[in-house]
């Protein structure tokens, strides 16, 4: 691919190239504007906000010289996630209890899987909490991106809608029935804030347009393993009788079912064990919380 050094912009090409001259970068150059689409010409390159480029940049080139560009192109639209998860990260709020340096020294990452999710192999080591460096470590990461939970409540009627879908993490642990209740949840795509996910999923998968949304919590909700990170809501909205229905996209192999729930229905299904991932139960103990508030 003929591409020019002079037609990229220099923080751009220090994130594919790094250190690298010559042959070596303009074969870097010519993988990432393979990855990406690009032709020749950068006026007709899809402009994107310069932070989640720059994300992107460095993770497509993790598979430099270890996969197809081809088979990276494919995972095009998860890295995007992924690279927008990276920014929102760094611009995390701070910290008053925890003491951990932050000083971590790792090598680039070995992608070992690229399919809807990666797995990426990581050889590091950090500052321990006694001063010192420890030692040289190998862990995977299944690189998932930020996501949201939202559990839509009708204050009025004093009840919320679920929904059941089938879930792969049950079904690979052994689970006979490995259909979940869940509140509406999903991806946030690059360029949203997890507000408008919230409201894009609740349509999606509930036909529901959403009101006030009440921020329940933002977490790691697996973090010994697992690159995600969850931002969860309960939205005001109306439930009448019969709007729970089923729903998904179809490009997507979802089949969603909604289940209208009055509180004491739902606090019954949590203290009876019914209620068995993470999301759900963090918030429905909020509900339970700040039902009376709501409610008034």
């Amino acid at each position: 691919m003929n591409l020019t050094d002079g037609n990229w912009p220099p923080a751009l090409r220090e994130a594919v190239v790094g250190l690298a001259e010559g042959e070596v970068a303009a074969a870097r150059l010519g993988f990432f504007a393979e990855v990406m689409g690009w032709g020749p010409d950068p006026g007709a390159w899809p402009t994107t906000p310069e932070p989640e480029l720059l994300a992107l940049a460095r993770l497509v080139m993790q598979g430099f010289g270890r996969l197809p560009a081809a088979r990276v192109a494919r995972r095009l639209g998860s890295l995007r996630v992924a690279a927008a998860s990276r920014v929102r990260a760094v611009g995390a709020a701070g910290r008053s209890l925890r003491v951990g340096t932050g000083e971590v020294e790792a090598e680039v990452p070995e992608p070992s899987h690229a399919g809807f999710f990666g797995l990426d192999t990581y050889r590091l080591r950090h500052r321990q909490f006694d001063g010192a460096l420890g030692p040289w470590i190998t862990r995977e990461v299944l690189i998932v991106g930020d996501a949201v939970t939202v559990l839509p409540y009708d204050p009025v009627r004093d009840r919320v809608l679920l929904i059941e879908q089938m879930r792969m993490g049950p079904f690979g642990r052994g689970d006979p029935l490995p259909w979940q209740l869940e509140a509406i949840a999903g991806r946030i795509d690059p360029g949203e804030t997890p507000e408008e996910a919230a409201r894009r999923e609740a349509v999606e998968e509930a036909g529901l347009v959403l009101g006030r949304l009440e921020k329940v919590a933002e977490y790691y909700p697996t973090p010994g393993a697992v690159a995600e990170y969850l931002y969860s809501y309960v939205a005001l909205c109306d439930l009448p009788d019969g709007v729970a229905g089923v729903f998904g996209a179809v490009e997507e192999a979802e089949d969603i079912k909604g289940h209208l729930l009055s509180c004491d229905a739902l606090m019954a299904a949590l203290a009876g064990g019914e209620i068995s991932n993470a999301p759900l139960l963090l918030t429905v103990l909020w509900l339970q919380r700040e039902r009376g508030r709501l409610r008034g």
